[in-house]
């Protein structure tokens, strides 16, 4: 008798009953992928067309691709990279907006062996330039709208070819050339031998510290989130996904377009987030789920009542990051009834989900799954910036309620495959996210990065993240990234970006603390950190220093000026507010000060 009919017999109420149910659809969902290991998403798609056929999978206000469309479609982009001589293992690079066409792209071209770099959209000179040259691209496909930063981000080494995909222009149109392939399922002939070990994507995370780091994604990895979020959420042909996250990561791209698209299930994409027309999206589109992120449901609740917020057809909201204090909010103010809240990374190897619905906790692993999820919470010094070791050189597993970071083990076979990492395109990057000798000698566990605490009925609650980043507007941002971008402006001499709370916020909001070596032009300064840093990362407070302190070892004090934050009072210095109504950074003062602590001033 297997562990998952042991478990089905034990006494049940009937939450547990329906908490075993997700469970079991997930792990029956994603099962068959390792039997059929040539079997991608492509092909998954292109069996859904044969029989959905013209039923939607893929609409926007702009565009629709019914199944049939949306195989046909990822089948010409296929062709289309087989004449240009793209290899298996070639990385073409991908910066477009959200739209039905973004999924054909990379769903073709993954398809014959070609690896897709999914580039946020939101990055600016520098960090743009950084994320095209670690993925190496052989081509580069732009909506035309992006060929302005991608030219200002200067001389690529790598030299990719780039074809534009709509404007005005002529040149490399990709659009057109497309239009000059066939539609039709590949021949044995143009097919490759491409199998779910094989590479499919690059997805940009910004991990604890440094510029973005791309992840490697597979094919498995691909069809195992698609297949278990559907387990989880009970996707069907009658379901509907409003998607309004980019779909340049997991989440937004894979996970909300993936999930409905293998069981018949249609989606609905929005190009960007909007409070104001989030509910009528909502109403009008006839949607059934939705993906969030907990800065996304924090700005609905935050929002004036809206005449159709509870004339929906939800039945159940999935995504990550939502705050207990807005979780009750959100769920009884909008008539949602269930939310299943989880924990994963693009590059992890480990997962938690709360099917329960339990309000804070982002997830828990039943018993007879614990051997299926192998994650391990363990003592955390934070002067050292590691895992604290006992005596014999070994981690320290936490208790309950005591916080400690998140690791997850990595096999040492192929006996779990869906265990693990990875990595990243840079081996340095793969090797420092790995932790050895965690409780035996030899083993290997890879560091997630976050504190967690779980509790004594086993659920797990997120802490904080480790290392020089914070989080805003659903974003990690790497301090060392924003710094650098401060520090290339003509006249600073010393910078310290770090977050500060803002009440009423999820995250921190990123504040520098800068030494200039003159008269600061904060005009300019502004229009300098619009040019170099994508909104998220631009500091929303900037305090006017002449000195920074700094540690034994060179490295800025940082408790001090995250404790005083923003506040006036706590210090002589200038601090200034980059107000994003005037365009301008101005000097904060306390009725400004007051304005923000209330909450008065969106930002």
């Amino acid at each position: 008798m297997g562990l998952i009919e042991i478990e089905r017999r034990r006494p049940k109420n009937a939450g547990a009953e329906s908490a075993l149910r997700d469970w079991v659809r997930a792990l029956e969902a994603t099962a068959p992928i390792a039997a059929n290991p040539q079997r991608l998403l492509c092909h998954v798609i292109a069996q859904m067309a044969e029989k959905q056929g013209d039923a939607p999978a893929l609409v926007s206000a702009d565009e629709r691709l019914t199944y049939r469309e949306l195989a046909a479609r990822a089948n010409r982009f296929a062709r289309w990279a087989l004449d240009q001589n793209l290899g298996k293992g070639d990385v073409v690079g991908l910066m477009m907006p959200n739209r039905p066409e973004y999924l054909a792209i990379w769903l073709g071209l993954s398809s014959v062996g070609v690896v897709v770099a999914l580039i946020n959209t939101q990055l600016r000179g520098a960090a743009l330039a950084h994320c095209i040259e670690v993925a190496a691209p052989k081509r580069v496909i732009a909506a035309a709208e992006y060929l302005p930063e991608l030219r200002a981000a200067g001389h690529l080494t790598s030299g990719p070819r780039i074809w534009t995909h709509g404007g005005s222009g002529d040149g490399d149109r990709i659009d057109r050339a497309v239009e000059t392939f066939s539609g039709e399922p590949l021949s044995a002939a143009e097919r490759r031998a491409v199998t779910i070990a094989d590479g499919a994507l690059l997805i940009y995370t910004s991990g604890t510290t440094g510029l973005p780091k791309a992840a490697n994604v597979s094919h498995r990895r691909i069809l195992q989130w698609s297949f278990w979020f559907a387990g989880m959420m009970n996707t069907r042909a009658d379901d509907r996904m409003y998607d309004c996250l980019p779909m340049y990561h997991s989440i937004g791209g894979i996970v909300a377009t993936g999930a409905l698209l293998v069981h018949g299930g249609s989606v609905l994409i929005r190009d960007k987030f909007s409070a104001h027309a989030f509910w009528s999206d909502v109403v009008d589109g006839e949607c059934t789920l939705f993906q969030y992120i907990g800065e996304l449901c924090r700005y609905l609740v935050n929002t004036p009542e809206a005449p159709r917020e509870r004339a929906h057809r939800l039945r159940l909201c999935c995504g990550n990051g939502l705050r207990a204090d807005v979780w009750e909010k959100f769920q009884t103010r909008f008539a949602v009834p269930r939310i299943l809240e989880f924990y994963a990374a693009t590059e992890g190897n480990i997962s938690l989900y709360n099917v329960e619905g339990k309000i804070g906790a982002i997830g828990r692993i039943p018993p007879f799954l614990r051997s299926r999820f192998p994650l391990a919470l363990v003592k955390f010094d934070p002067i050292a910036g590691e895992p604290a070791r006992d005596a014999a050189g070994f981690c320290i597993h936490c208790g309950p309620d005591e916080s400690g970071e998140a690791l997850g083990a990595i096999p040492q076979n192929s006996s779990q495959p869906g265990a693990a990492f990875e990595g990243y395109t840079a081996p340095a990057d793969t090797a420092r996210k790995i932790l050895r000798h965690v409780f035996e000698p030899g083993d290997a566990w890879f560091r997630t990065g976050d504190l967690m605490r779980m509790d004594d009925s086993g659920f797990y609650y997120f802490v904080d993240r480790i290392g020089d980043t914070f989080r805003w507007r659903g974003e990690n941002v790497a301090t060392s990234e924003v710094a650098a971008a401060i520090m290339a402006f003509a006249g600073i001499k010393e910078a310290s970006v770090y977050g500060v709370h803002v009440p009423g916020t999820e995250g921190a909001a990123g504040m520098a603390a800068i030494v200039p070596t003159g008269a600061l032009d904060l005009a300019a300064f502004r229009a300098h950190l619009d040019q170099s840093l994508p909104a998220y990362a631009r500091p929303l407070f900037l305090r006017i220093t002449g000195a920074i302190a700094a540690t034994a070892t060179f490295k800025h004090a940082k408790g001090d000026l995250q404790r005083q934050g923003f506040d006036p009072a706590t210090t002589t210095d200038a601090i200034y507010f980059n107000d994003p109504a005037l365009a301008s950074f101005v000097r904060l003062d306390d009725a400004l000060f007051q304005k923000l602590q209330n909450g008065d001033l969106r930002l």
